[in-house]
């Protein structure tokens, strides 16, 4: 059984990647399962979605709590274990941990998985995350530095002025290309982590 595509977009909180999957879900001819970040959050009691608990988890914006680096972890395993029975996937992710971005190239290196960066003005990722109102404030810019620091993507799509839709369509035009997914093989390979 060949192994499912991955679609992984890695970016801040309020960059706009959960609106870019729910395109790409519509888009991709076959069907893609959503399992990024907030599905494995939501999975956690309810409890540990506010102060204090949170801190256990993501609370910290910039860097994991224990918990969080568990939960993270089985979220990466999982994704490569349902690729590797032929399902596709779209993850969104912030790889604020260097841990993480090793993690996901040592699992995803020999699958067929993309990295795409999500990248957002910080002005923009501010005004998005003030609007929201369901995110502490602050985090989107406690995430801005770490979550690239890898700099290493197979495409990078910019949601600053430009529409989920057109993120998206930029997106499966890039895969219609018949580029080859390296990114995750390069991070494995550069030793920078």
């Amino acid at each position: 059984m060949l192994p499912g595509t991955i679609i992984f977009l890695n970016g801040t909180t309020s960059a706009g990647k959960s609106a870019i999957i729910t395109e790409l879900q519509r888009m991709l001819e076959a069907p893609f399962l959503e399992a990024g970040i907030d599905k494995f959050i939501f999975m956690l009691p309810a409890r540990y979605l506010d102060f204090p608990a949170w801190n256990e988890v993501l609370g910290h914006a910039a860097y994991a709590g224990p918990l969080g680096h568990t939960l993270f972890s089985g979220m990466h395993h999982a994704i490569a274990a349902m690729s590797r029975v032929g399902n596709h996937i779209l993850a969104d992710h912030a790889l604020v941990e260097p841990a993480w971005v090793q993690e996901c190239a040592a699992l995803f290196a020999d699958l067929p998985a993309f990295l795409i960066r999500v990248q957002c003005e910080p002005k923009v990722l501010e005004a998005r995350e003030l609007a929201r109102g369901d995110r502490t404030p602050g985090q989107a810019m406690k995430q801005y530095e770490r979550v690239h620091a890898h700099g290493i993507y197979d495409f990078e799509v910019d949601t600053s002025y430009t529409s989920a839709v057109d993120c998206a369509q930029q997106i499966v035009d890039f895969l219609a290309s018949g580029e080859r997914p390296k990114a995750f093989k390069q991070i494995q390979n550069s030793g920078l982590l």
